[in-house]
């Protein structure tokens, strides 16, 4: 599970006008109903793949608190904070999500969102906490 796969890659210059047109709509499908959470879903993802890291965080933070017990909500959540440099916050809520159930480590352990987090010493605790749920399985 966890968030759509978001490529790096540069867009072309179609694919960014196609992105912008479907940001465009879902902003007014979110504006109308801001409890959609499948639509906030999609704005967020796109919001990240265009690299709009602020705008993405305030869609996953509203989803977390229309789903606060959502273990993908709170992982993606936590690569928002990643990618907006809230090291902090994002080790919380990667913890959060994983208590709560999140349990694709195998992505977690790649998910380009949080590549400069694993570089911070504090994400040892995190791989010490997934080493522990592999045992317990």
């Amino acid at each position: 599970m966890g968030k759509k796969v978001i490529s790096k890659k540069k867009l072309s210059r179609q694919q960014q006008q196609d992105l912008d047109i479907e940001i465009g709509f879902i902003e007014g499908v979110v504006q109308r109903d801001p409890h959609y959470v499948e639509a906030l879903q999609i704005l967020g993802d796109d919001y990240t793949r265009c690299g709009y890291f602020e705008h993405g965080l305030k869609i996953d933070e509203q989803l977390a608190q229309l789903r606060p017990d959502d273990a993908t909500v709170l992982y993606n959540l936590a690569c928002s904070y990643a990618l907006t440099g809230q090291f902090d916050l994002a080790i919380a809520g990667i913890n959060r999500a994983i208590d709560r159930g999140y349990d694709d480590f195998k992505w977690l352990m790649k998910d380009p969102d949080l590549k400069k987090l694993r570089a911070d010493k504090r994400f040892k605790t995190i791989e010490q906490k997934l080493q522990s749920a592999k045992t317990v399985r």
